[in-house]
C-alpha cells in the first residue's frame, strides 16, 4: 500500500440486454483522446511534461501555437508591471 499510489476503481462485467452496438455504452471518453499523447495511464511528472511538450511541438495548427505564446508573453509582461520590476537591467545606456 503506497502512498503516493493512486487507487483504481473496481470494474463490473455489465452488458446492458438490449444494447446492439459496439463497445462499452458505459464508458465515457473524451472526444479528443484518441489524439492526445498525454492522455492515458498515470505516468510520471517528467514524462507528463515531456508528452505535453511534444504534443505542443508536433500541433499541426501553428497559428494557435503563436497565439498561445503571445498570451503568455503578455502575462508575464503585466505580471512584472504589478511587482514593480525594473526592464532597464537588460539594456545598456
Amino acid at each position: 500500500m503506497g502512498i503516493f499510489k493512486a487507487r483504481k476503481n473496481k470494474r463490473f462485467d455489465y452488458s446492458p440486454q438490449y444494447y446492439k452496438g459496439e463497445g462499452n455504452p458505459y464508458e465515457i471518453k473524451h472526444r479528443f483522446d484518441e489524439h492526445r499523447q498525454t492522455v492515458g495511464d498515470d505516468k510520471g511528472l517528467l514524462r507528463k511534461v515531456r508528452a505535453a511538450l511534444n504534443d505542443y511541438k508536433h500541433n499541426e495548427n501553428r497559428i494557435a501555437n503563436k497565439r498561445v505564446l503571445i498570451i503568455i508573453a503578455i502575462l508575464i509582461f503585466v505580471f512584472l508591471f504589478i511587482i514593480d520590476f525594473d526592464l532597464s537591467i537588460f539594456f545598456s545606456k
